[in-house]
């Protein structure tokens, strides 16, 4: 089988979770979790970095700090992994689905930019829903793929507001806009080292911040909360979002080995590109523009999705199609959508993604693409 997308366990990695074995730091504190934090704010370019377990629980704190209560809105694009939105709904607020753009699959700003403009009201240093008068309590684009929001004319929209920015970066490590690297813009970035990202810990996740007393905050409330370092005191309600030393030990030789990566996942895409462009009716995401992607999941497409996914899938190759866009999932079909002419759909009903890992060689890429060129040729 070829997998979708798999982690390259290619360097150090045996080595740093042998250290921590013999030296018996496995837990939620070991010199590890401070190299990977340090490593990940290097890298991005943002001061201060805080691991946690994964990237839901990174969005769920930012989403508290950053002030939203229960009862609030929190804007967030339609197309996403439901990650985002459950993240929403662990601090009792309810979505503002946003339809995206169809032809980057970011967050369609247009749209966004008229809703602000004609449903939305400022007061009291607060942004309200005209309907309803309920507060907005923050907005949370997502960079889709590893391909980012054009986050010029974002924060400009944004600016006109009081709407603190979360960034769910979790799919773009290593994605940059006009050479800033995604979640370093918002009040907060997060990141995601699941099975399928970029760079893997098997679960894992960061928070990032340019504001050092939110970036305590956030190591604060993700340990417990725990206030003393010798008695058990507790001075709030908080989370066991720790990530372990050993997972963080993962972490640190993933980071080793990012930058060839990112370089991976470029050529594999470029090789889809030359392959498939001109095939049936295949079409691909268009990459914002100043954007550099990681390139991370890579997507086609076509109108003949399932025909295509099954003949993959009956070939061994593991393709899978779109997320589900989030009004269309039982737990949030009542939730406030905005659209135009529902472009989430037709994304969802003709994207499909192919196999990308690190680690996939040049050979199994051409099968894929010769595997689905014989769809198109029947």
């Amino acid at each position: 089988m070829i997998p979708l997308s798999v982690p390259n366990i290619a360097g150090n990695e045996w080595q740093y979770v042998k250290d921590c074995l013999d030296t018996n730091w496995i837990s939620s504190v070991g010199s590890y979790v401070d190299r990977f934090e340090q490593m990940l704010a290097e890298f991005t370019g943002v001061p201060y970095a805080v691991a946690c377990v994964n990237g839901t629980s990174a969005l769920h704190i930012s989403m508290l700090l950053a002030g939203v209560q229960p009862e609030d809105y929190v804007i967030v694009p339609n197309i996403t992994f439901v990650a985002s939105v459950n993240s929403i709904r662990y601090c009792f607020a309810k979505p503002i689905l946003m339809d995206v753009d169809a032809e980057s699959w970011q967050m369609d700003l247009d749209l966004l930019e008229s809703f602000l403009a004609e449903q939305t009201f400022q007061e009291n240093g607060s942004l309200y829903l005209k309907a309803d008068r309920k507060r907005i309590g923050a907005i949370m684009p997502v960079h889709v793929l590893g391909n980012m929001v054009d986050m010029d004319r974002f924060m400009d929209i944004v600016s006109r507001y009081p709407l603190p920015v979360v960034e769910d970066s979790t799919e773009a490590l290593g994605s940059y806009y006009k050479d800033k690297h995604a979640g370093s813009m918002g009040l907060f970035g997060c990141f995601s080292f699941n099975g399928n990202k970029i760079i893997s810990t098997g679960g894992g996740g960061m928070i990032v911040t340019h504001d050092q007393a939110l970036a305590k905050r956030a190591k604060h409330i993700t340990t417990t909360a725990k206030s003393d370092p010798f008695e058990y005191m507790h001075d709030e309600t908080g989370y066991n979002y720790r990530l372990v030393n050993v997972l963080a030990a993962v972490g640190v030789a993933q980071m080793e080995q990012l930058p060839g990566f990112i370089q991976r996942k470029q050529e594999i895409a470029q090789a889809y590109y030359d392959g498939l462009s001109g095939v049936g009716d295949i079409r691909f995401q268009k990459i914002t523009e100043n954007v550099e992607p990681n390139q991370w999941l890579f997507t086609i497409k076509t109108a003949r999705q399932r025909e295509v996914l099954a003949h993959l899938n009956a070939n061994k190759i593991q393709s899978r199609p779109f997320w589900v866009p989030m009004n269309q999932l039982p737990m949030y079909k009542d939730d406030l959508f905005i659209q135009h002419n529902n472009t989430s759909q037709s994304i969802y009903e003709t994207c499909l993604s192919i196999p990308c890992s690190t680690n996939i060689t040049d050979e199994e890429v051409q099968t894929v693409i010769r595997t689905i060129g014989e769809v198109f040729a029947s």
